[in-house]
């Protein structure tokens, strides 16, 4: 699976000395390292050799010429390039190097002749930096040659925050953590950006690309997509003995832009998963540390059914030292220890730390930290009102969007019904003054395919309304296939919701038409005459948006803190965003309901707000009792 014959490195840095003095300037003799030969993720400080001249590096039949230093004078090490090319590996060769049962070689190395080390050597001269004329772009570039075709293909190389040759990352800190929103004027008033999402630097090379790609190898069209130009992408993160996948994408009206929104959730995701950019230092029991952590009991845990019936996870205990990470209450305005796992929903370490699994509920992007913590928020308020609005079965108001004041709406909904799907909307406001909107795709014939759902959250409903269909709009022309293909695992969950496991269980249970009856509470109610649907200026709060999204950040704090809760910011920002001009913040609200996917994992079902809630809204008279519950699995995707 690899190059190492008997001293093939030694052996190749001779060829191309010798090649090199036929190339005027060529430089000097390059340090030659062998890729897949060892974990690069686990490789200490100080143990990849630096060489003077651009260093070569072989695997298979490719030679890696490179990093060579970007124009504005970014920097990767051998490193990070060893780090970034593993991470873009097969499964088979990352267990290998990652799990300890190695790799060998398949014979001698074939590529040890003065024709192809001829190649390699004119490819070094060329990357010699007194020698190049041209620029790289921002990042640092590595020429990539086949040796059995001698192609040339070049990839870019985004430096890794968390090498530890150039560690970039800064310890955890509380005074790290203080965030006071400062003034961001705002590009369109109207909007909830401060600029639009063209005017960031996001060259897909960079961050895409089958050699270092940090967010992976490749990004596609989703071609099944009828609705939208659709594109996903995927990378891998190891999680104990297996690699997880994480896909991400853009869902938009056109291939270019969705791919711009897709590289923006990548890093996201990447940046959520766990602390990137800091080196968390505090690892201590919740007794120990009094009012200056957060008790994650307030967050919701699971049952102790779930916690008896596990092997490894275990509940909660104040006396037990867990990692924390430092965040900070825009309630309070002070510095707050966070459990590192409500932080991070891939954090590192076993899983007896793990006592719940979150995912990236409240966790945002934007060109600010402002921007960022706001549309954290609002996807925060977006979750606990559809959980609620789910499991205590509340009429909720429709909304009729011909009267969308925008174009894209109106024609997203009828290209719905093309397909043979009603789009229906509901007024999900349940405590606070946010417009919060609930969408459905309705398959009109009640056959396979029958549900899909999503909701949006922001101060103005058009775009609350818009987030909400973009996300039926996508998956719904899908579900009926997905349905069918996976039929019988999926009448299986119907028939007994302890299946029901991962997070893409529960939207596609809902294309069984069986399961369209638990949706019967919001969809097909008998028990009272329908209402006049609500127009979408309807859910105006009177409130219109800030030309500064510093004010609609304390706006959406005030209103949510107005009725005892907390706010509190992580900032998770990584060091590639940062370079970028973007952000990425996890916004948690103690207290509000925390969307899970596994039914057993239901932290919703044993919160006290969800039986509260309704009561507080006017909905019912009094707290739901357990039996008033609509207790089938929720379907958000």
């Amino acid at each position: 699976m690899g190059v190492r014959a008997p001293a093939a490195d030694v052996v190749v840095e001779r060829l191309l000395g010798d090649g090199l003095r036929r190339h005027p300037g060529g430089g000097s003799p390059p340090r030659v390292t062998l890729l897949g030969f060892r974990d690069e993720q686990r490789v200490p400080a100080g143990q990849t050799p630096r060489s003077p001249a651009a260093p070569v590096h072989l695997y298979g039949h490719h030679a890696l010429v490179g990093p060579v230093t970007g124009a504005d004078g970014t920097a990767a090490c051998t490193r990070c390039l060893a780090r970034r090319w593993q991470a873009v590996r097969p499964g088979i060769l990352r267990d290998a190097l990652e799990l300890g049962s190695a790799t060998r070689p398949a014979g001698p190395w074939p590529f040890t002749t003065a024709f192809a080390m001829d190649a390699v050597a004119a490819l070094l001269a060329a990357a010699d930096p007194s020698r190049r004329t041209g620029t790289t772009g921002r990042h640092p570039v590595v020429h990539l040659l086949d040796l059995e075709t001698l192609e040339v293909n070049r990839a870019v190389v985004v430096p890794d925050a968390e090498c530890p040759d150039c560690d970039r990352r800064v310890p955890d800190s509380a005074e790290g953590a203080t965030f006071t929103p400062r003034s961001v004027p705002k590009a369109d008033p109207a909007g909830f950006r401060g600029q639009p999402i063209e005017a960031y630097d996001l060259p897909l090379e960079a961050f895409v690309n089958p050699v270092t790609g940090m967010l992976g190898p490749s990004v596609a069209p989703d071609l099944t997509s009828a609705s939208t130009a659709s594109t996903v992408g995927a990378f891998t993160l190891r999680s104990g003995a297996y690699l997880r996948e994480s896909y991400w994408g853009g869902h938009t009206g056109s291939y270019a832009r969705s791919v711009r929104v897709g590289v923006l959730e990548g890093m996201e995701r990447l940046a959520g998963m766990r602390a990137r950019g800091k080196r968390t230092t505090v690892v201590a029991p919740l007794t120990g540390l009094g009012d200056d952590a957060l008790d994650p009991r307030t967050c919701g845990v699971y049952s102790d059914a779930f916690y008896r019936a596990q092997d490894v996870v275990r509940p909660f205990a104040p006396d037990r030292p867990i990692p924390w990470v430092w965040g900070y209450s825009l309630r309070d305005r002070r510095p707050l220890l966070v459990p590192e796992v409500l932080a991070y929903y891939h954090a590192p370490g076993g899983l007896e730390n793990r006592f719940v699994q979150e995912s990236s509920n409240g966790c945002a992007s934007g060109g600010s930290l402002e921007e960022a913590v706001l549309f954290g928020l609002m996807e925060a308020v977006e979750r606990d009102a559809f959980l609620i609005a789910w499991y205590a079965g509340l009429p909720l108001r429709e909304i009729d969007p011909a009267g969308s004041g925008r174009a894209g709406t109106r024609h997203m909904v009828e290209r719905l019904a093309m397909y043979g799907y009603r789009a229906r909307f509901f007024d999900t406001r349940i405590t606070f003054p946010v417009p919060v909107v609930t969408a459905v795709a309705q398959r009109v014939d009640g056959g396979t395919g029958a549900l899909c759902f999503g909701a949006g959250a922001a101060w103005d409903p058009e775009a609350a309304l818009a987030a909400g269909l973009s996300e039926i709009a996508t998956d719904a022309v899908k579900l009926r296939r997905r349905t069918e293909r996976d039929h019988d695992r999926l009448a299986a969950m119907a028939a007994d919701f302890g299946t029901v496991h991962v997070l893409h269980d529960h939207p596609l249970m809902y294309g069984l038409p069986e399961m369209a009856r638990h949706a019967a509470f919001l969809l097909e109610r008998e028990d009272a005459p329908p209402e006049p649907p609500l127009a979408v200026a309807d859910l105006r709060t009177g409130r219109p948006p800030a030309a500064d999204l510093r004010e609609d950040l304390e706006a959406a704090v005030d209103a949510v803190t107005a009725r005892g809760f907390d706010v509190v910011v992580v900032d998770q920002t990584m060091p590639e965003q940062r370079d970028a001009g973007l952000h990425t913040a996890s916004v948690l609200v103690p207290g509000l309901v925390p969307i899970d996917f596994g039914w057993h994992r239901q932290r919703a079902l044993h919160m006290p707000r969800l039986r509260s809630a309704p009561r507080e809204a006017g909905f019912t008279d009094h707290d739901l009792r357990t039996g008033e519950l609509n207790l089938a699995p929720h379907p958000f995707p």
